[in-house]
C-alpha cells in the first residue's frame, strides 16, 4: 500500500481475488520453483521465446558491429559510444509513444507485432551497407522497431502474468530473452570462423531468426481481453493521466536513470577484451559469457524478488556492477577481463528484470503501456549521456577512466537506495 510520503509499503501475501482475466488466484509465493516454473501462463513462455530469437539475431549483429565499425571502417570509440548511446535512446523515446498508444488502444500485441516485424525487416540492410551511413541507418530503423515493441510488450507481459508470480513472469522473459543474447554471439565465432571472418555472411544469417520470431508471436500469444470494469484512458500522456502515476514509480524511474549512467553500452566490454589483446574471432565471447551468467541468474532472482525485500536484491546487483567495474578498469589478462565480465551480468541478472516489476507493481493497469513507455525514455536518455561520457572518457583516458567512473556512478545509486529499503514494496493492480 501507498505511504502518506508515496512510497510503498510491503504487506503480508495475501489471496487475491482476481487476476488479470478475472479467474481466482491462489497465494502460493513459497511454491518451489519448479511449481512457480508450471503456473507461469504459456503466453510468458511464447513471450520469452520470440524475444530469445529476436535476441539471437540481433546480437550476433550488435557482437561484432563494434569491432567491424573500428577495425574495418575505422570509426574511433567515441563515435561508436555515440552510435550505441543514440541507438538506444532513439527506442527509448519511441517506447514512450507506443506505450501510450498500447494503453489508449487496449491493446498490446498489435504493437509488438509492428515492432518485431519492423526490426525483422531491416536486418538485411546490416550486410548490404557499404559505409558507416548505412550501419548508423539499419542501427537507427532497427531500434524503432524495438521502441515500438518494448513498452507494449513489457505491459503485455504484467497484463498476462498473475499478481503473485509478477517478479517470476518477467525473471522467466528477461531469462529466456538473455539465453539468445549469448547464442548469437557462439554463432557469430562459429560462423566467422567458417567464413574466415567474413562479417556480411554473419549478418545476413542473422536475418533468420528475426523472421521465425515475428511467426511465433503472430502464431502463439493471446491477447487477454481488456476487463470491462478497467478504466479507459483517452490521452495516455496529459498531465492529468500522468498524474495518476503516484511519488513511488518517479522515484524508481530516477534510481534508474542515476543507475542507467553506470551501466553504459556492452560494447565497452567487447572494445575492453580486445584492448587487451582477445582476436577478432573470440571477441564476442566477451557477449557469450555475460549473457550466459544473465539468462542463469534472471529467473531464479526474479522468483526471490517475489518472496523478500526487492530493494535489498537492487543494492546486491549495483554492489555487483561496482566490483565488475573495479576489475575490468585494472584487468590486466584475459583471464581477469572474464572476472569483470562474470560479474557485469551478475549485476544485469539482479537488477533489469526486478526494475520491470517494479514500475508494473507502481503503475495502474490502465497506464502500464505509458508507465513502460516513460520509464525507458528517462534510461535511454541517461543511457545516451553514459555511452557518450564512456566513449569521451576512453578517448582521454583510456579503458581505466571509463570504468572507474561507471563504478563511481553505481556507488551514487547505493547511497540513494539505503535509505529506502523497506519503503518500496509491491502493489498488486488486477
Amino acid at each position: 500500500m501507498a505511504t502518506p510520503n508515496g512510497f510503498l509499503t510491503r504487506m503480508p501475501r495475501t489471496v487475491e481475488p482476481c487476476n488479470q482475466v478475472g479467474a481466482p488466484t491462489v497465494n502460493k509465493v513459497n511454491a518451489a520453483p519448479s511449481e512457480t516454473r508450471k503456473r507461469i501462463p504459456a503466453g510468458i513462455w511464447a513471450l520469452g521465446f520470440v524475444s530469445m530469437l529476436m535476441d539471437i539475431s540481433s546480437e550476433m549483429i550488435h557482437a561484432l558491429l563494434p569491432v567491424y565499425m573500428v577495425t574495418v571502417l575505422g570509426t574511433s570509440t567515441l563515435a561508436v559510444g555515440i552510435i550505441e548511446g543514440i541507438a538506444e535512446a532513439t527506442a527509448s523515446i519511441t517506447k514512450v509513444f507506443s506505450g501510450a498508444l498500447s494503453d489508449w488502444l487496449g491493446k498490446r500485441k498489435f504493437l509488438a507485432v509492428l515492432g518485431y516485424g519492423l526490426a525483422a525487416f531491416t536486418k538485411p540492410i546490416f550486410p548490404l551497407a557499404a559505409s558507416l551511413n548505412w550501419l548508423v541507418a539499419a542501427r537507427f530503423i532497427d531500434r524503432v522497431g524495438k521502441g515500438i515493441r518494448g513498452a507494449p510488450r513489457d505491459a503485455l507481459v504484467a497484463d498476462i502474468a498473475p499478481a503473485d508470480l509478477r517478479g517470476a513472469s518477467f525473471g522467466l522473459r528477461q531469462s529466456l530473452d538473455t539465453i539468445g543474447a549469448f547464442v548469437g554471439p557462439i554463432l557469430a565465432i562459429g560462423l566467422m570462423w567458417l567464413t574466415m571472418d567474413h562479417f556480411q555472411t554473419v549478418f545476413w544469417v542473422a536475418a533468420i531468426p528475426a523472421f521465425l520470431a515475428v511467426a511465433l508471436l503472430l502464431a502463439a500469444v493471446k491477447e487477454p481481453e481488456r476487463p470491462k470494469q478497467l478504466r479507459k484512458v483517452r490521452m495516455p500522456l496529459r498531465r492529468e493521466e500522468l498524474r495518476r502515476l503516484d511519488a513511488a514509480y518517479w522515484w524508481i524511474v530516477a534510481v534508474a536513470a542515476i543507475f542507467t549512467l553506470a551501466r553504459f553500452s556492452e560494447a565497452f566490454l567487447i572494445l575492453r577484451a580486445q584492448s587487451i589483446g582477445l582476436s577478432l574471432a573470440l571477441v564476442p565471447t566477451v557477449l557469450v559469457l555475460m549473457s550466459l551468467v544473465y539468462s542463469l541468474s534472471a529467473y531464479p532472482i526474479g522468483i526471490l524478488s517475489d518472496r523478500m525485500d526487492r530493494v535489498t536484491i537492487l543494492v546486491v546487483g549495483l554492489a555487483l556492477l561496482v566490483a565488475a567495474d573495479l576489475v575490468l578498469a585494472f584487468a590486466t589478462g584475459i583471464l581477469v577481463v572474464g572476472i569483470g565480465v562474470v560479474f557485469w551480468g551478475l549485476h544485469m541478472g539482479f537488477t533489469q528484470g526486478l526494475l520491470t516489476t517494479l514500475v508494473a507493481e507502481a503503475a495502474p493497469a490502465e497506464l502500464r503501456g505509458t508507465a513502460f513507455g516513460m520509464f525507458n525514455l528517462i534510461c535511454g536518455l541517461a543511457l545516451l549521456a553514459a555511452s557518450v561520457i564512456a566513449g569521451a572518457l576512453w578517448d582521454a583516458t583510456g579503458p581505466q577512466g571509463t570504468f572507474l567512473a561507471g563504478a563511481a556512478f553505481a556507488a551514487l545509486t547505493i547511497v540513494g537506495l539505503l535509505p529506502l529499503r523497506g519503503r518500496l514494496g509491491t502493489r498488486r493492480h488486477h
